[in-house]
C-alpha cells in the first residue's frame, strides 16, 4: 500500500488528539455551557462554511499546475485539508454528544454546587480563589473554568456553601472550603 494512504488512514483514527480537550468518561454525555456550545458550533461552521472551500479551490488550482510531487501549495494543501477534516469530525462527534446545560437556570438553587456553578473556596490555609464549572471542550485554567470531569470539580459538585470537601492533589490531600455559590452567564466572565 502506498505510504500516503497509510498516513491518511491513521488520521482518520486520530480525530481525538487533534484536540487539547480531556476525553469524555464513558458513555457520558459532553455537557456544555451555551457560550461553549456556540463557540465549537461557530468554529465547526467556519471551517465548513469558509476555509474548507477555500483551501479545496487552492488545492485544485495547485493540482492544475503539473507535477504534483514538487507542487508545495499543493502538498501542504493536502495537508492542511487532512488537518481541517480531522478537526471537523472531532467538534461534529463533540457537538453531536453535547447536552446544553444553562447555569443561569439553576440561578433559584444556588446553595448547592451543579454544573455551570462559579464557586468561591478557601483552602486551609486561607487562600482564596473563585473557579467556575464547565465543559471539558471549555476548560481555561487563565479565567479559572474547570472542566466538571476535573479533580476539583468532581470534589465540589452536590455539596453546599459552607461545606468542606476534601482534594485530592499531586501534593497530597487538601481541605477546601466552599464560602459563596453563584450561577451566571459564563460567557460574561
Amino acid at each position: 500500500m502506498n505510504k500516503a494512504f497509510t498516513r491518511e488512514d491513521a488520521a482518520l483514527e486520530d480525530d481525538d488528539e487533534f484536540s487539547s480537550a480531556p476525553a469524555l468518561p464513558a458513555n457520558a454525555p459532553n455537557y456544555m455551557t451555551p457560550a461553549g456550545f456556540a463557540r465549537l458550533k461557530a468554529e465547526l461552521d467556519h471551517l465548513t462554511g469558509d476555509e474548507r472551500p477555500a483551501l479545496v479551490a487552492t488545492v485544485a488550482w495547485a493540482a492544475g499546475n503539473g507535477d504534483r510531487s514538487e507542487n508545495g501549495d499543493y502538498i501542504y494543501g493536502k495537508k492542511r485539508l487532512r488537518e481541517i477534516d480531522r478537526r471537523i469530525r472531532f467538534l461534529v462527534k463533540r457537538l453531536d454528544k453535547a447536552v446544553v446545560v444553562d447555569p443561569l437556570e439553576r440561578r433559584d438553587d444556588s446553595e448547592r454546587i451543579y454544573f455551570g456553578a462559579t464557586v468561591d473556596i478557601v483552602n486551609d490555609g486561607g487562600e482564596e480563589r473563585t473557579v467556575t464549572i464547565v465543559g471539558v471542550d471549555e476548560f481555561d485554567p487563565a479565567r479559572n473554568h474547570i472542566s466538571w470531569v476535573s479533580p476539583m470539580a468532581t470534589a465540589l459538585l452536590r455539596s453546599r456553601v459552607g461545606d468542606t470537601v476534601t482534594l485530592r492533589t499531586p501534593a497530597g490531600l487538601e481541605e477546601i472550603t466552599i464560602a459563596d455559590v453563584r450561577y451566571m452567564d459564563v460567557s460574561s466572565h
